[in-house]
Formats: structure tokens, sequence, C-alpha cells
């Protein structure tokens, strides 16, 4: 069984045409990128993926499931990183980290805080207000928040940013 499968996914914003009939099939274990120009659709791929917004046609599973009504089920098994999505800037680092943690219902959130940060090297960051972060440094730290809940599948939105 595919850990995601596309079918035929179309996604038009009036008469524009974002995304034009993808089909793509990704077994469990396989690393895949979709490439292609700004105004590809790349990330309107994956905000569907992640049912943020809906497709003009077509079907997505993830895990063998309806992304649409199994939303919930499948979100708990995969998370996401990108440029694109801000953190709170008025927490700082550990509180953004816990905050995220709880949501996702980490046990032992803070063991689970602290071995990410060291496999990351942001434990220095951790009193500081997300706000002062560098680029590079707000890049690992929503590495750090896509691991908390240990996720079976990873969507990464311009991962080389």
């Amino acid at each position: 069984m595919p850990i995601i499968e596309t079918i035929n996914l179309v996604k038009k914003f009036g008469a524009v045409t974002a995304v034009d009939g993808i089909s793509l099939r990704i077994n469990e274990g396989q690393i895949t990128g979709l490439l292609g120009p700004n105004g590809a659709g790349k990330t309107t791929t994956i905000q569907m993926m992640l049912d943020l917004i809906t497709p003009t046609s077509g079907e997505i599973r993830i895990f063998g499931k309806n992304v649409h009504t199994h939303r919930e089920e499948i979100l708990q098994r995969l998370n996401f990183s990108s440029p694109y999505v801000a953190l709170p800037n008025n927490l700082k680092v550990w509180e953004n980290l816990y905050t995220f943690a709880r949501l996702y219902g980490i046990k032992n959130i803070l063991q689970k805080i602290e071995e990410l940060c060291e496999f990351f090297e942001i434990r220095e960051l951790l009193p500081k207000m997300t706000a002062t972060l560098s680029t590079g440094q707000l890049t690992r730290l929503n590495l750090t928040k896509a691991l908390l809940n240990d996720p079976k599948l990873l969507l990464l939105d311009e991962p080389t940013a």
C-alpha cells in the first residue's frame, strides 16, 4: 500500500489551474521531491495533502485513507515544515516547542524536546524569543517542531530554503 497516492488531482483558482491532473504513488521509505518552477503548484499540492485547501477534483489517499474523510487520524501520523508558516514570534523557542508538543499529545515532552534540540543543535536557542532567530535558526526550529510527534510521514515545503 502506498503511503501517499493522488489520483488526477486538480486545483483551480478561478481561471488559473494551479495543479493539473497530478497522479502519484509514493511508497513507505521513499524520498520523493516535487520539482518545478515557481508557480508550478508544488506548495498547493502539499496544502491539499494536508487538507488545508480542497481539491477542485481528484482524490488524495494517505496511509490508504481519504485525506478529507480521515483527516484527524492521518494528521496524527504526519507532520510538515515550511518556511511559509511562521511560529508565534511572541513566544520563546522552548514555549513554542512545548505548546506544539502538548497539541500533538506527546508524552515525556521535556525529554523529547531535549533530544531533538540536541540533534538539531539548537539547545542554546531555547530561552530566546522566536522573533530574534535568524532564518537558519528558524529552519532548524521548524524541523524540530515537525519531528516532535515522530511522524510516519514528513512533508517538507521548500526543504532547501
